[in-house]
């Protein structure tokens, strides 16, 4: 099927442009989970050999396998019932910001088939925290989905840098009640200022607010504490991700997401002009460094879910190798297309039984 997909289906979304490519997508995986008689179809037909006995354990949540869809790709929280149906044992929306935004200017979003990559700089276009959150309650809560639902969190473009807390901890506020997990998004290099959080103290005085306001929902009634991820950038260098890790382990987050896109331009990308977030095969080897550094030095204790540039199977599980207890796929999806993540899933299930 994904020979397929690769020689008729890519060939015609590939002659659109890419954005225009991604809203089909959308509105596809949007219909699909409006047929849960279909989704459930489609679940059977990509569950795992062994079933439920081989679910992923990480921060708290079983994940029925070690897959996941990547935020950035369902932005509005439109088409996340229907991951499971494609395989997904997790799914990922956003980045949802406090304030609605357009993004930034088109074309914001450009293919490079010869080298399977992407560059983005889409500015984390989304309708909101509040509108999302409403859309989400009118849907199925968390503890009672067919997989976890994580909602990825960035900083609006018009809140200054010195009032980026205030700005995540109103997104929080609106959409912690939602998720089965968070992820605070402090490495897209499309919105100014944001990589900036990453410097520790701006990271700490983040993370010791958001931990803070999740403590309170723990005491509340009818709220509980929900696992709160980082998500970094592949362009730190192993001094910045030590001092990334300290600020982990002292608020306790419940682990990481390594890695985001890259403003670096390896080979090929030398002499390529557009700015943005370079995605896909070129982003693989430096994703799984960073992965591996992390493991070594929280002694594999640290919950990992390894990103970028899983363009395959071996891409996957080369992940896994290096320490990743989980992957995601966004750009591998674009290329290899909607059986893509059955087939990664029923691969890695195949290693670990090997």
């Amino acid at each position: 099927m994904g020979v397929i997909y690769e020689k008729c289906v890519r060939r015609a979304l590939f002659k659109l442009d890419p954005e225009h490519a991604h809203e089909v997508a959308i509105d596809a995986m949007a219909l699909l989970g409006w047929l849960p008689p279909l989704c459930r179809l489609l679940e059977r037909c990509h569950a795992l050999p062994g079933g439920p006995s081989r679910p992923v354990q990480a921060f708290g949540l079983t994940f029925p396998n070690a897959v996941g869809l990547a935020a950035g790709f369902d932005k509005n929280a439109r088409a996340w019932r229907a991951a499971a149906a494609l395989g997904f044992g997790h799914v990922e929306i956003g980045t949802v910001t406090a304030l609605a935004q357009p993004g930034n200017d088109r074309p914001r979003a450009f293919r490079y088939p010869a080298e399977e990559a992407v560059i983005n700089r889409m500015g984390f276009n989304n309708h909101g925290a509040e509108a999302i959150a409403k859309r989400l309650a009118h849907h199925t809560p968390p503890g009672r989905r067919r997989i976890p639902l994580g909602i990825n969190l960035g900083k609006s473009k018009l809140a200054p840098l010195d009032q980026a807390v205030a700005d995540y901890l109103a997104s929080f506020a609106l959409l912690a009640q939602h998720a089965d997990y968070l992820v605070l998004n402090v490495s897209s290099p499309n919105t100014p200022g944001l990589r900036q959080l990453q410097d520790v103290d701006r990271l700490r005085e983040l993370l010791g607010a958001i931990t803070a306001a999740n403590r309170a929902r723990a005491t509340s009634p009818g709220q509980g504490r929900k696992p709160i991820l980082l998500k970094i950038a592949p362009d730190l260098n192993f001094r910045q991700v030590d001092a990334v890790l300290e600020a982990i382990a002292e608020f306790g987050l419940d682990g990481i997401i390594a890695t985001n896109t890259t403003l670096a331009r390896p080979g090929a990308f030398a002499a390529v002009s557009e700015s943005g977030g370079l995605s896909g095969a070129p982003l693989r080897t430096r994703a799984t460094e960073i992965i591996n550094y992390i493991s070594r030095a929280t002694n594999g204790r640290l919950p990992i879910i390894g990103s970028g540039g899983i363009m395959d199977e071996a891409g996957a599980g080369e992940k896994m190798d290096a320490g990743a207890t989980l992957v995601q796929l966004y750009t591998g999806l674009i290329y290899r297309g909607p059986f893509f993540p059955a087939a990664v899933a029923r691969a890695l299930a195949d290693r670990q039984r090997k």
